[in-house]
């Protein structure tokens, strides 16, 4: 037996956003720029050890949570 489920038609509030916040085109045209400076400069990039760059992020965040001494 198979039932039928439909949901009711809702009618649209005439004051109902549909299109796209400012931040997030903002967002995406900020995003395009970077990629396109990385793709037009790749000669000034240089490998960095992850370690080199987490370290001062971790004792920052012990110290934070009262971890660290």
């Amino acid at each position: 037996m198979s039932a039928v489920s439909s949901r009711p038609s809702v009618p649209r509030r005439p004051g109902a956003r549909t299109g796209l916040s400012w931040w997030a085109v903002a967002l995406a045209v900020v995003s395009f720029v970077a990629l396109l400076a990385v793709m037009t400069a790749p000669s000034t990039a240089h490998a960095v050890s992850a370690s080199q760059e987490l370290a001062p992020v971790l004792e920052f965040l012990a110290r934070l949570v009262g971890i660290g001494g």
